[in-house]
């Protein structure tokens, strides 16, 4: 089964919240050895301008991530997910995420191309916060491989 291309130009509603916890920081933080203290010490944080604990940068990759999974998800999107290999990932950043934040995405599917015998969907997450403010980016390819 094909990527359905008719998904190009597509948008999701946005996605139930995800409240960031000082230990989803802490957990990222460590395990891509981020050791600014900013990153695991609240006062540290605070004394730096932050409301709490500040996510690395790539934090971004879990609300953007689940936001995504809604066209993988999608059965009428035709995407095979054991075939899918990750192709490309950026962020923009509007403001630092925070302990605290409670995080939505809206999903857009920018494009769908063919590339030797492969599909290749971009997607864009934008990531907002409670009061429908933006707070970051997420630009993510896939390539969805075709038959053997």
């Amino acid at each position: 089964m094909a990527v359905n291309e008719d998904f190009q130009g597509r948008s999701y509603d946005p996605t139930p919240p995800f409240d960031v916890g000082r230990e989803h920081i802490r957990d990222f933080a460590a395990a891509v050895g981020a050791t600014d203290p900013i990153h695991h010490d609240v006062e540290a944080a605070r004394a730096a301008g932050y409301a709490d604990l500040v996510a690395p940068p790539t934090f971004a990759v879990i609300p953007g991530q689940r936001t995504d999974a809604q066209f993988v998800a999608d059965p009428q999107a035709g995407v095979d997910y054991t075939r899918v290999v990750h192709g490309e990932q950026r962020f923009v950043h509007h403001r630092p995420i925070v302990a605290g934040d409670e995080l939505r995405g809206v999903l857009h599917i920018d494009a769908i191309r063919a590339a030797g015998g492969h599909q290749m969907v971009t997607m864009r997450s934008e990531i907002i916060d409670a009061q429908d403010q933006p707070v970051a980016t997420s630009l993510s390819t896939i390539v969805v491989r075709g038959g053997e």
